[in-house]
Formats: C-alpha cells, structure tokens, sequence
C-alpha cells in the first residue's frame, strides 16, 4: 500500500482502490494542530482533544482530497455489526449507533476513527457504492465484515464478486494479547475456526484481526482483499494506538468518497 505526501499530510491509500471515480485514504497521525497525547492529526472527538482541535484536523483532511467539509457523514462507533445507509450528509443531524456506513451518494463523505480496530473499505465499480466499516474485536465476532457486504447486497443489488474490500492498519496479530472473555467469545463465534484466528505463545493469546476479517469477507464471496499489513501498535509513531499508549492517545480517519 504506497504512502503518499498530500501537502502536510500522510497518507495511504490501496492499490486495488486506485479508481478515477473514487476518492479514499487512511490518514496517519501527522500533519495536524493537536498537542501531545494526540499529537497532531486526531479526529477523534471523544478522547479528551478539544473540539475546536478536532474540527480543524477534519477539515484539513478533508481539504486535501478536496471534499467539500459538509459531506460528511460519520457515525457513532459502538463496536456492532450495524450499518446505516446514508442518503445525504450528517450535517447537523443525531449521530446514528453503528460500525458500518453504505452510500451510492457522490455528494457523501464518510470518514471513520481508528486507534488499532481494523478500517475495512468496500467499493463496488459496477453499482458505484462504497462501504466504510471499523471492526474491533467485538465488531469481529459479531460479523460488521459480513453485515456491510449483505447491506450491500440487499439494499444495492452488488454482487460480491465485483466488490473490491481493502483492510486498513490496526493492531497486528502479534501484539493483540487476549483475555479469556475474547477467547471464549472468539470460540463461541467462530466454531471450528476460532484455532486459525487465536494464536499461542507461552501463557498468552493473540487474537488475529485481520484473518478473521479477510475470511469474513471471503466467505461472503468477496474475491478481490487488499491488506495493508500494518500494525498500528508496532507503528505508534505513525499511527494512534489504543494498545501501544495505553489508551491515552488519539484517533486517526479513514475517509472514502464517490467522485
């Protein structure tokens, strides 16, 4: 996944998402106006920032791919398999409770925040929809992967064939130590899987967000999976992680739009 300077600003952005009609980046953590501990490009307006901070990292992002800031549409992140449709921008309007965002609506800018949960983007380049989904362990085992791409079907007749879905960077399957409640919910959720997605080193277990992700998708009958394979924990400098920081940090954007 190359790593483009767009102005002040760093970003990624996937190979198999490269479309004219398509605008879509992961942001790193650099090139904003926030001080330590979310220094500098936090979208996060939940974490302690203040808001006038928030606002202006938002609209530098949204300056760069040249989306007009009223766009947006965002949501309020619960760790569910939830999705909504959004029809037209947020605006001004209550935040829906959800963990996936559909839209076939070029005037629509959705934009999610990430400290190691998994950003997974969906697009299809037949029916021109996009999808935006973060997928933290609980997200995971309750299948927000698997609900974005039947949303997709259900409501804009893709075939999941021509979807292309791409997995942005989070916490890698290394540093994501478990306890027995994941454990037990990963087992319970998955049941002659879970052995692939919990791995064992000495007395500790690691939970593998991005296969568990990928085989989601895969078994939704996606073919075409992009990861980035970037660790958000490994990488802190560059990316905001809940785990490596102890929870004390910021939250970085994953934004896509139809052109």
């Amino acid at each position: 996944m190359p790593i483009h300077q767009i102005e002040t600003l760093r970003c990624f952005q996937f190979d198999s998402l490269t479309d004219s009609r398509l605008v879509h980046a992961v942001f790193s953590r650099h090139g904003g106006v926030s001080p330590r501990p979310w220094h500098s490009l936090n979208v996060g307006g939940t974490v302690g920032d203040e808001g006038e901070r928030v606002a202006e990292n938002r609209r530098r992002i949204f300056s760069v791919m040249d989306r007009d800031p009223d766009s947006l549409y965002d949501v309020w992140q619960i760790h569910s398999a939830r999705y909504v449709i959004a029809r037209e921008p947020r605006r001004k309007k209550p935040y829906h409770q959800a963990d996936a965002i559909l839209t076939d609506v070029p005037g629509v800018t959705l934009l999610m925040r990430f400290a190691d949960c998994v950003p997974i983007m969906l697009y299809d380049p037949f029916h021109q929809v996009i999808g935006l989904a973060h997928a933290g362990w609980l997200g995971t085992v309750r299948g927000v992967a698997r609900s974005a791409v039947r949303g997709m079907i259900e409501h804009f007749s893709s075939d999941p064939a021509e979807i292309r879905a791409a997995l942005g960077p989070s916490i890698g399957p290394d540093h994501y130590e478990v306890g027995a409640d994941v454990i037990s919910a990963v087992r319970n959720a998955f049941p002659g899987k879970a052995n692939l997605y919990l791995n064992s080193n000495g007395d500790s277990t690691y939970f593998d967000l991005w296969v568990a992700n990928l085989d989601q998708l895969k078994e939704m009958g996606i073919r075409q999976v992009e990861l980035a394979g970037i660790c958000t924990a490994c990488h802190s400098g560059d990316w905001y992680s809940h785990r490596a920081e102890n929870g004390v940090t910021g939250r970085f954007g994953a934004l896509i739009g139809l052109g």
